[in-house]
């Protein structure tokens, strides 16, 4: 069944979940299993089978609504099912078996936690008479993963089975979304029972608070009205929350200018002209000047995170901030916070909509903003003999699709990705942020294109993280899943290798990968593929490769050194502040400052 047609019984399906059997017939747990995760509208599953979830695997193969996609490894199932919640806004489902199964499983779960990715995680289990005795492929995987999810079940009796999964998605999609685990005995699923599928939500410790304060908005409102140079700092929470066209009503309304978290990428138009794109260690120059030379923040859905912030002590020192966030244990965690605001940030936002006046005198302030973005434009240099991945980045962005959806792995090609691709629109971005795993891209990628099996898929990796998980090419393959995958290859481990050319006077800590040949490899996995090494070569290579109806690796070589484009700039040293900021090769922000006089010290 595809995607539009399961969406399209979506009502009948929720419907479902008030009903008992409609024979009362007893049903097998692994059945009771596939049905209750049907009433939830699962559509797609990414599941690797084993010894103690192979019921469950015989159950799903009679469902006639749910798709089991077979990655060929867990973690790549466990991102995948991430890449199609954050593409979708929806939850994403994986499965695995117990021991190794389940332990593979552990990346993609701490993924989604640092995210806030809405991700159910069914794992077998031995059965529950032998557990705690080191059965074959016994792991106490809800043990191992108790810092890592929002919630975890282990299902010790039958007849719970609807309502455990009926409270995993509940818990897994409300409040700050994160991963649930739900841990299924073999022996359970084995047993029979007359299930009633008549369940509810009721978990008295779990009541997230998703209404504002208005006391609390309105001293917000106050403080926006008395503010010469306010700032917009949007994440991740304003996407969580589908906050983002009331983000943008309050961007026209207010007139102030935003910048968004590499996780808040996409929920407001970055090519709009109150946009100053992403801040941070390696986000725009001008909107990490803008945020410290603001006397107002007003953060939204984000975690002031280190690579944000850089040294805290000197973090916006003369700004006030506004915090609006659904977890309350985030405000006041890294920042003193003036005006905390704990609640959903749509309703937030709708709230301060409703009342927020346009800020009339905010020109002077817009004024000196764009002077900082035409003095400080993200930029790149060309070569005559080399590929610069930054234009292909370029180059790539103006021949894909508008609504294409982007996914990377993690290092310098994330970086450029974020800084040259233009994101207009929410949940076209997939990116492991907090995490930041390698391995992430092109399952998370896979995951996205099942979602959509209509639009354009691409993911953009370095040769690093690309190994980590190109099984994944066979899963493509075989579920002809068209992803279409760029692998910016230098032979090195490049973010690494240019800090160790910062920091470690390039003294090299195995950090070089060796010239390995994607093109073969995915040849040899079914993909069809090619290989470039020439500027003049990437055009027509990108037209080839997006013009492919199927799985494609385009395997973009080019050498890794410390000039031009072997680094992500502009960079700010960890723990540094924005005046230490890298603006090139050789100088800092604070050394041009210097120079021309803005700054004297």
């Amino acid at each position: 069944m595809t995607i539009k047609k399961a969406k399209s019984k979506r009502k009948n399906l929720v419907a479902l979940k008030n009903e008992k059997t409609p024979s009362g017939r007893p049903m097998k747990g692994r059945d009771i299993i596939v049905k209750a995760l049907e009433n939830e509208g699962v559509q797609v599953i990414f599941g690797y089978p084993g010894g103690t979830s192979m019921e469950i695997h015989q159950g799903l193969t009679l469902s006639k609504q749910i798709r089991m996609v077979l990655p060929r490894h867990e973690q790549g199932g466990a991102f995948a099912a991430g890449g199609y919640a954050r593409s979708t806004g929806e939850v994403g489902v994986c499965m695995a078996t117990s021991g190794p199964g389940a332990t593979n499983l552990l990346t993609g779960i701490m993924d989604a936690k640092m995210d806030s990715i809405p991700l159910i995680v069914i794992t077998g289990q031995v059965p529950s008479t032998m557990l705690g005795s080191d059965a074959f492929q016994e792991t106490d995987i809800v043990g191992a993963t108790f810092p890592m999810v929002k919630h975890s079940y282990l299902v010790q009796n039958i007849t719970d089975i609807p309502q455990i999964i009926h409270e995993a998605f509940e818990i897994a999609k409300s409040g700050r979304p994160g991963p649930v685990i739900v841990d299924i005995p073999k022996n359970i699923q084995q047993q029979e029972a007359v299930p009633d599928f008549k369940v509810k939500f009721d978990c008295p410790g779990y009541k997230p608070n998703l209404t504002p304060s208005m006391m609390q908005i309105k001293k917000a409102i106050h403080a926006i009205k008395e503010a010469k140079c306010p700032v917009i700092y949007a994440g991740g929470g304003i996407i969580s929350a589908h906050a983002s066209e009331e983000l943008r009503t309050f961007v026209k309304k207010t007139g102030i200018p935003i910048t968004t978290t590499v996780m808040g990428l996409g929920s407001y138009p970055s090519t709009d002209k109150l946009s100053l794109r992403m801040l941070g260690m390696h986000g725009a120059i001008y909107a990490n000047i803008a945020m410290n030379h603001a006397d107002l923040i007003i953060a939204l859905g984000v975690r002031f995170d280190d690579r944000v912030t850089g040294k805290l002590s000197e973090f916006c020192k003369g700004a006030k901030f506004i915090q609006v966030d659904i977890d309350a244990s985030e405000i006041n965690k890294n920042i003193a916070i003036e005006i905390p605001i704990q609640g959903d940030v749509r309703q937030a936002l709708k709230m301060l909509n409703d009342r927020v006046e346009p800020k009339k005198e905010i020109g002077p302030w817009i004024k000196k903003v764009n002077k900082w973005k035409k003095d400080f434009p993200l930029k790149y240099d060309l070569h005559k003999s080399d590929i610069v991945p930054q234009h292909l980045i370029t180059e790539m962005r103006k021949l894909a699709d508008k609504d294409a959806i982007v996914s990377v792995g993690v290092g310098q090609h994330q970086m450029w990705t974020a800084q040259f691709w233009d994101f207009n629109e929410p949940l076209r971005w997939l990116c492991s942020s907090g995490l930041g795993a390698m391995g992430f891209g092109l399952p998370a990628a896979m995951g996205a294109q099942v979602a959509h099996p209509n639009r354009q898929v691409i993911n953009i990796e370095g040769d690093g993280s690309f190994l980590m998980n190109i099984q994944e090419l066979q899963t493509l393959h075989i579920e002809k899943i068209p992803v279409k995958n760029v692998v910016l290859n230098n032979a090195h481990l490049g973010m690494v290798a240019q800090w160790e050319d910062r920091f470690y006077k390039s003294l090299r800590g195995h950090t070089y990968l060796g010239d390995a040949n994607f093109a073969e490899i995915a040849h040899a996995f079914g993909v069809k593929s090619e290989c470039i090494r020439k500027p003049g070569e990437i055009l027509p290579a990108l037209k080839r490769m997006l013009k492919h109806k199927g799985p494609y690796v385009l395997d973009v070589k080019y050498p890794y050194n410390d000039k031009s484009h072997g680094h992500v700039m502009p960079m700010i040293p960890s723990n540094h502040t924005y005046l230490d900021t890298f603006i090139d090769e050789k100088h800092t922000l604070r050394e041009y400052w210097k120079k021309k006089g803005i700054i004297k010290e």
